[in-house]
């Protein structure tokens, strides 16, 4: 599904001095006689903000330069000015007096330049608290006074069949308003390496309208307009999806505390319950999260978790199936505690459970000789037999945390590194060596899905 997932370009954000909350009329005819949610849209639409990012990507490697012919007349790749991109999306200001705009992930990520205009056409440098990638959910922050923030809403009370509004900026056309009900809760499988609790909605959304606003009636945000399923590429097919507010608060909460969001982990392999799965377990559950296993030395061994337990219920909330366990512990932080409730030979028990580390983004950074900038970045042995590498010879990045300098500057999960500040590496010992002795800037010649790039990061 993911191939025919697209995801909203769109922004929008705002900071306060003096915080205002806007107050919401009652729905109902005007003195035309008309009804109208015309005093709605009058309360809330100054909370929600373009957001126009502008990134810089490394040179990238044309035929014209393995062309023997050419390859003289032309400079050397590292010599090339970065092309400059600019991405925009919408942004939803939940918090006037210090100014923070909840958007999505994949609007501001490796953005160079975020920048926030209002609705009375002020224009803001924004600054990247912090992103979660997993949930696709982003935290700026802008300094400006006048501000007007979204009352915010409980998404664990909507219903399908409930009327919302979504405010954000299609295809650039400036702020746009559309309408429709919740097609849908709970929505997952979009993206199967993320958090998903997905608002489905009919009302229209369209690139542009990614980090907008899904609006109650009654005025208050619940969600966060995210993605569209678009077949083709085309535009809204009246299916569109958006994360829910509280899941967009816990993620935010942890992003303004630590600039990053701590996942808490449980140490269970799950899959779902299903009726035929109940009645060969004796489980008295329709619904629910059966263990497969349990890893050793872990919150859950410790507990006494067993595989065949049934996990029906989180803190006393009821689980739906793995993905919503996943979820529901994901959300948490290391050491936080939690009732887990399961069901063992029809018998339905309690335990308290003080989560581990789930590990997630955050990585330890080493020291490399007088330059940090692979600072976030975890690198791995060449896998020569990995048919993705092809023809490559290098160290492969594993992992990166966002919003590192490197990732800020274009490197990527997956690429491989193949020299530095042109001295050919083919080892981790290669890179710490060259970076021992590195300026301030370090020039990284980086292979990525047949092309050949050019990174620089500076200390």
């Amino acid at each position: 599904m993911l191939s025919r997932l697209t995801f909203l370009f769109v922004l929008s954000i705002c900071v306060v001095a003096r915080p205002a909350v806007a107050q919401i009329a009652a729905v109902e005819p005007d003195e035309r006689g008309i009804p109208t949610i015309a005093p709605l849209i009058d309360a809330v639409d100054d909370a929600v903000v373009n957001i126009a990012v502008v990134s810089e990507r490394p040179a990238q490697m044309t035929p014209l330069f393995r062309d023997p012919y050419f390859q003289p007349f032309l400079p050397p790749l590292e010599q090339l000015p970065p092309q400059r991109q600019m991405s925009a999306g919408s942004g939803v200001i939940v918090d006037a007096g210090e100014g923070y705009i909840l958007t999505n992930n994949h609007v501001v990520e490796n953005g160079d330049e975020i920048r926030v205009t209002l609705r009375d056409n002020r224009t803001i440098e924004a600054e990247l608290i912090g992103r979660d990638p997993a949930t696709d959910i982003a935290v700026l922050r802008i300094d400006a006074n006048n501000l007007t923030e979204v009352p915010l809403g409980d998404s664990e009370t909507l219903l399908v069949g409930d009327f919302v509004v979504a405010i954000g900026n299609p295809f650039g056309l400036g702020q746009t308003v559309t309408s429709g009900i919740v097609s849908a809760l709970g929505r997952s499988g979009i993206n199967p390496e993320g958090y998903e609790d997905f608002i489905q909605t009919d009302a229209s959304i369209n690139p542009g309208n990614s980090g907008g606003a899904l609006i109650t009636l009654d005025g208050n945000l619940v969600g966060i307009n995210t993605a569209i399923i678009a077949p083709n590429g085309g535009g809204n097919v009246g299916i569109g999806f958006a994360v829910p507010i509280n899941m967009a608060l816990a993620v935010m909460d942890q992003l303004v505390e630590f600039g990053e969001v701590q996942r808490g982990r449980l140490g269970v392999m799950i899959q779902d319950l299903t009726p035929d799965l109940a009645e060969a377990l004796g489980a008295d559950a329709e619904a629910g999260a059966i263990v497969s296993s349990v890893e050793p030395g872990t919150p859950a061994d410790d507990a006494g978790l067993i595989p065949g337990d049934v996990i029906v219920a989180v803190d006393g909330e009821g689980v739906d199936g793995s993905a919503d366990l996943r979820q529901r512990i994901g959300l948490h932080r290391p050491g936080d505690e939690v009732e887990i409730t399961y069901v063992r030979d029809g018998d339905r028990l309690v335990t308290q459970v003080a989560l581990a580390d789930g590990g997630g983004p955050r990585l330890a950074e080493r020291d490399r000789g007088t330059s940090d900038a692979l600072a976030g970045v975890r690198l791995a042995p060449l896998d020569r037999h990995h048919p993705a590498w092809g023809d490559a010879d290098g160290v492969v990045v594993s992992e990166i945390a966002p919003g590192s300098r490197a990732a800020q500057a274009g490197l990527e999960a997956g690429d491989v590194i193949t020299a530095v500040n042109r001295q050919t590496v083919g080892s981790i010992r290669d890179i710490d060596r060259v970076l021992a002795d590195a300026p301030n800037a370090v020039a990284l010649t980086v292979w990525r899905d047949g092309r050949t790039l050019l990174i620089v990061l500076r200390s």
